[in-house]
């Protein structure tokens, strides 16, 4: 059986406009993209990006407007195309510059942005 590891995790809040540069910042103090998540608080979009170094998360925060664009991690972190696709088809977060972009097509749902605070 291993043994446990306490992981332990930090949020730091960013503007759009810091994004790209903490995220190059993280990558080349050497941490791994975790995944990314979103959610709707009161009428913005707040968007979680986690990374790890050594069972050490760093979370960068991320609250929108839902008419905001935000620049895409993929150009350092290619896998981030998931969760970024992700967020666009549930929640309408407009993403700019992916890597590889669905269009709105990552998912088939019944509805467009379903968790859109724009509803």
């Amino acid at each position: 059986m291993s043994e446990r590891v306490d992981v332990k995790q930090n949020f730091t809040p960013v503007e759009v406009s810091q994004l790209l540069t903490k995220v190059k910042n993280l990558k080349s103090d050497g941490y791994r993209f975790a995944q990314a998540c979103a959610t709707v608080v009161d009428d913005k979009i707040e968007i979680i990006y986690s990374f790890d170094k050594a069972h050490q998360l760093t979370n960068l925060r991320l609250v929108i407007s839902p008419e905001e664009e935000v620049e895409s991690i993929t150009g350092d972190y290619w896998p981030a195309f998931i969760y970024e696709n992700e967020m666009h088809d549930l929640f309408g977060v407009k993403f700019i510059h992916m890597a590889l972009d669905y269009q709105g097509n990552f998912f088939k749902v019944s509805e467009p942005t379903p968790w859109s605070p724009k509803k």
